[in-house]
Order: structure tokens, then C-alpha cells, then sequence
């Protein structure tokens, strides 16, 4: 990783980032953060926050931030802010107190898939000593979470277990700062990102992908490390590196919101 300060990016159409302990410091948005958020969409940058969050967790930031669209349970389902036709028609939202919910399973996946993974969610609470669902898995749809870090302290052996079961009951698991995550189904964030930029901004994000910045902080970000050539880490991301197979190219100086806010003002430097 190389230091953000060293980063001489082209002109960037959009930003994807991840949420927690990336967006947020402490579990809340930050007013560095959220002004950075606003300073990118002024100067005309999509921005598409992309997070393991539930569906259920998201909507209020959906409506409050200033952002393109809120993807959740990793990329399974979308939160836009007004309606879908008329953002397609007009470019953008004409209400941000109206939210269009879209999914990438039918209703019928979703709900077979949802009986499958209480079972699961039910057996790794029961299995593994300490492992207990977290505690916004009300709002949760399309996956399950296990608190290891949020509310819950769980040791990387009872991680690891987590992981081992879900994948045995054949799910995707992901690591992410704050939760374990599993769901069934061939999402993960980088689907979600080609599917909402395809479904929103009718565009291929494979074919201009050098014009998009991807920011993360932990595991669950690593496909996405991988994919864009223009990848960032915010400096927390320093206690995953050892669990990392694929590393950001830069990381900024600053931790969490602040890190963002950081990457805010270096594209918009860019962007000028």
C-alpha cells in the first residue's frame, strides 16, 4: 500500500465505498465524513455507499445522505432514493423522502433462502461459545450476521468457526470489522457494484472501471481491492493486513471518517 499522498488518479465519475469503520467512526457518521459526502455529489462524483449492513439498518441513510444509492447485505438488495423510472428519466432523485427497494433474487429465492439461513444462524449460536446473531439482524433480509466486534468480542478462532459453518452449509461468508456475514446466492459487493451501476446509471462498470475509486477497511473489502485500480484503505485497515490476500493500492492517513474525508479532498483536487 502505498501512501494516498503518492495518488495521481485520472478524472473519477464515481465513488463506492464501504460503510462501517470506513463512513462511520465509533458506529455514527461523522460531520468531516458526512460533508465529504456532500462536497463529492456537489461536484458531480456518483457515490455509492456498498455495505454488509441490512437493508432494514440502511434506509434512513439512504434518505438523509447525499449519495446515488445505498447497497446492502452485500450487494444482494439496492436503496435509491426516489423513484427508480424517474431517477433513469431524470439522472436524479426528484423526492428523497420516497425510497425504491430492488433486489438481485426473485421473491421466491429470497424467501427459501431466508427459512435456510435462520437454521444456520440458529446452529452457529448454539455451536460456537459466545457467537450470538448481531443485533440489527431484525432489518436483515437476504443474509445473517454474527457480532464479533460491535457489541461482541468474539476471539479469531470462534471467527473462524462461524466461517467453517456457513461455508459447510454451503453460503458465501465474509469478514467484515464489525460482523461475520453469510448468505446464499452469487452476490458479493463487486456484483452489487456492477449490478447498481447497470441498474441506476445504465452503464458498464467493468468497461470504465479505471474511472471509479473503491474505499474499504477489512476483509469483506478485498475483492474489490483486487478489482480497481484505483483501491483505498483507510488507516484501520492496518489490523486486517495480516488476514489480507489483496491489499489496496493506497491507504490515507487518517482512520475511519476522517481517512474518507481525506479521499474526498484528494479527488475533488482531481476533479477541479
Amino acid at each position: 500500500m502505498r501512501p494516498l499522498s503518492l495518488w495521481q488518479p485520472p478524472r473519477i465519475a464515481g465513488l463506492l465505498t464501504d460503510i462501517d469503520d470506513t463512513l462511520t467512526t465509533d458506529g455514527a457518521i461523522t460531520p468531516d465524513a458526512l460533508a465529504a459526502l456532500a462536497d463529492l455529489k456537489a461536484a458531480g462524483l456518483h457515490v455509492i455507499p456498498i455495505t454488509g449492513r441490512p437493508v432494514g439498518w440502511s434506509e434512513p441513510f439512504a434518505l438523509a445522505w447525499p449519495v446515488d444509492a445505498i447497497v446492502a447485505e452485500n450487494g444482494a438488495c439496492a436503496l435509491l432514493p426516489g423513484d427508480l423510472q424517474k431517477i433513469r428519466l431524470q439522472g436524479s432523485p426528484a423526492k428523497r423522502e420516497q425510497l425504491s427497494k430492488i433486489y438481485q433474487q426473485d421473491t421466491a429465492t429470497r424467501t427459501a433462502n431466508y427459512a435456510r439461513m435462520q437454521q444456520v444462524l440458529a446452529d452457529i449460536e448454539a455451536r460456537v461459545p459466545g457467537a450470538r446473531r448481531a443485533t440489527d439482524s431484525p432489518g436483515r433480509e437476504c443474509d445473517i450476521a454474527i457480532d464479533h466486534s460491535e457489541f461482541t468480542q468474539l476471539p479469531q478462532a470462534a471467527i473462524d468457526a462461524c466461517v467453517a459453518i456457513m461455508q459447510a452449509a454451503g453460503m458465501n461468508a465474509t469478514v467484515s470489522s464489525i460482523h461475520i456475514n453469510g448468505w446464499f446466492g452469487a452476490h458479493d459487493k463487486l456484483e452489487g457494484a456492477r449490478w447498481i451501476v447497470r441498474a441506476l446509471l445504465g452503464r458498464d462498470l467493468d468497461a470504465e472501471i479505471d474511472q471509479w475509486v473503491y474505499v474499504g477497511d477489512s476483509t469483506n473489502d478485498q475483492r474489490m481491492f483486487e478489482h480497481f485500480p484505483h483501491s483505498v484503505g483507510v488507516a484501520n485497515i492496518a489490523r486486517f493486513v495480516p488476514q489480507l490476500q489483496h491489499l489496496p493500492r493506497y491507504v490515507t492517513r487518517g482512520e475511519r471518517g476522517a481517512g474518507f474525508a481525506e479521499l474526498a479532498r484528494a479527488l475533488l483536487t482531481t476533479s477541479r
